[in-house]
């Protein structure tokens, strides 16, 4: 690789849309190129990197009983409309039509095609258990699409599909892949924690998520002291017991003029309806947030969501729990369509079938916390009042219970296994334990050992190759630029050909020759017309494992061999530059 002919330009500035390290420096570096938003174009470094990191997935996938087959990513309409999905997945799908009229999709996921594969060629227990996997594109129609290969349109993925005729079955194969994924995230060399996760349109009965420690990642996850560990959106709130609410004084609604927000609120009523026991605080509040659905086939619901007034409303718990519809926020034509919702001041009252007898009343679901006997202060649903002593269970009850309400730091694990600590990362893996959803809908049976039909389990498990490749640059770089592991690297070692002497360039190419006689990835700087200080430059934001410059200490018969990881620098005759870059290297 001659820098000198290599499809490659290098940038000194961030591009204006990158926003984390990795999709600065990727772009920076000439790994890939923006071809529009979420969509890139793979250069020539960056494919020599996705290579390895393909190759090791592949290696640890075929080691654990699993064989590779490709599937198209352009997909018939019919498979996903037996399961749903085609509706499901909504306008993350991208949908398209033949000259013929018919409909096609750019496969988000090839669930049902690897289930009819599977019923067109194999029909006994006999042929069973069964482990296929791809490494295909994959399409989805990202509403925001961002942070460069880690939220994009088109990504490439590693999906493999399990089958067995028991649960039993399903459980051991769901064991391997999960081993086989911590036998690739250790080659690949990245940090990585497990956590529960919710299966979404997935389905199934248990999902696990890998996920790659890093403060710019999208997934916040928990874990606590003694061993437990989720995705946000997984975590379930303790319930506490239900309270007795007998001889409880009735509600009264009092005047609260200003105050449609909870710090407002809880000052007023510290300042006009003081208690003897302590003061008011947020926790005493139930706050009721109203939300706009928007299932997969357009239909617009409204949901009213109360959670304690110390709570917000986290968005993706409340987007997992109500999948698949689209959560929004509700809007002024909302509002002008339910004047009984009055903004600052909802109350449970008017709320839900439970509350009102009214099949068409505003759904109504609340935090865990809201248990029988709670005593509540909230809106009166007139502007400036609420009520004080709402009593959960006598003056009114939701329509059901949401996992919605944000997750914080301290807040008891689930298991009693100690407080909870917050955390973000990113998630590179995901496997699932499918069942029977999939091939119930498609009709997969094979006949069991008595020649009765059997509906086949099925696992699912996912590795986000380009994310996990993200994910590394986000974790091997320093100020200078890219700092690849060696089994990584596009090279092994970059050799600089410094000034114009053409001694230095001759002696340059009589190096790589050795380099590579040695066995060893040369990326060869000969530019001639390039000055050394963009050359130093260009190598440490390529990242390459070790530079090796020749220049002018080649007049004393010395090269420079520089560790990119550490920076240390050292002067080595030119005779024993292949045995110490192979030390460095070892």
């Amino acid at each position: 690789m001659r820098m000198s002919t290599l499809f490659l330009r290098t940038l000194r500035e961030d591009p204006a849309e990158a926003e984390v390290t990795s999709h600065k420096l990727l772009v920076r570096a000439g790994y890939i190129r923006r071809a529009a938003p979420g969509i890139y174009t793979w250069l020539p470094l960056g494919l020599r990197v996705l290579a390895k990191v393909e190759a090791i997935v592949r290696e640890e996938m075929q080691a654990a009983g699993a064989q590779e087959v490709h599937f198209p990513a352009l997909l018939p309409r019919e498979p996903y409309e037996l399961t749903d999905r085609w509706t499901e997945y909504g306008p993350n799908l991208f949908r398209l039509k033949d000259r013929r009229d018919n409909d096609y999709l750019l496969a988000p996921t090839h669930e049902e095609m690897f289930t009819l594969l599977v019923k067109d060629l194999y029909s006994s227990y006999k042929d069973l258990p069964l482990t296929l996997f791809q490494i295909q594109t994959k399409y989805r129609d990202e509403a925001r699409p961002r942070a460069g290969l880690l939220r994009g349109r088109e990504f490439i993925m590693k999906d493999a599909y399990s089958f067995d005729v028991s649960d039993e079955g399903l459980e051991a194969s769901y064991r391997k892949q999960r081993d086989a994924y911590e036998r690739i995230f250790t080659r690949l060399g990245l940090e990585y924690v497990i956590v529960a996760a919710t299966s979404g349109a997935m389905g199934g009965s248990r999902s696990e998520e890998f996920l790659s420690p890093t403060p710019i990642g999208e997934d916040t996850f928990v874990r606590s002291a003694g061993g437990y560990a989720a995705n946000v959106e997984a975590v379930t709130t303790p319930v506490p017991a239900p309270l007795d609410y007998a001889g409880a004084p009735a509600p009264r609604t009092i005047d609260t003029p200003g105050t449609p927000t909870i710090d407002s609120l809880v000052a007023r009523l510290n300042e006009t309806e003081p208690r003897d026991d302590r003061s008011w605080n947020a926790a005493d509040t139930l706050k009721n947030v109203v939300f706009a659905l928007v299932h997969p086939d357009g239909e617009r619901e409204l949901v009213v969501i109360g959670v304690p007034g110390d709570r917000e409303v986290d968005m993706k718990r409340l987007e997992a729990a109500l999948a698949p519809a689209e959560i929004e926020q509700a809007g002024d034509k909302d509002f002008e369509k339910h004047p009984y919702l009055v903004r600052g001041y909802i109350g449970p009252q008017v709320l839900g079938v439970r509350n009102t007898g009214s099949e068409t009343a505003v759904r109504y679901l609340v935090d865990p916390r809201v248990v029988d006997g709670t005593r509540w202060v909230t809106g009166a649903n007139e502007a400036d009042r609420h009520v004080v002593g709402l009593v959960a269970g006598r003056d009114f009850v939701a329509d059901g219970v949401v996992e919605a309400a944000e997750v914080r730091a301290g807040d008891p694990a689930p298991d009693g296994s100690g407080p909870l600590e917050l955390a973000r990362g990113i998630e590179i893996g995901h496997i699932f334990q499918l069942g029977r959803k999939y091939a119930e809908a498609l009709g997969l049976k094979v006949l069991d050992v008595n020649g009765k039909q059997v509906t086949v389990t099925m696992g699912s498990y996912g590795i986000g190759v380009t994310r996990a490749l993200a994910a590394l640059a986000e974790a091997n770089n320093d100020e200078r630029g890219l700092v690849w592991p060696r089994h990584l690297a596009p090279a092994d070692v970059h050799v600089v050909a410094t000034g114009r002497d053409e001694a230095v360039f001759a002696a340059s190419e009589d190096l790589v020759g050795e380099f590579e006689a040695a066995g060893l990835d040369v990326l060869f700087d000969d530019r001639r017309k390039v000055s050394p200080g963009v050359k130093f430059a260009d190598a440490e934001l390529l990242g390459v494992p070790v530079i090796v410059v020749v220049g002018r200490g080649l007049a004393d018969g010395v090269v420079e061999v520089k560790v990119r990881a550490t920076g240390e620098t050292q002067l080595v005759s030119l005779g024993d530059a292949v045995a110490v870059v192979r030390g460095d290297l070892s």
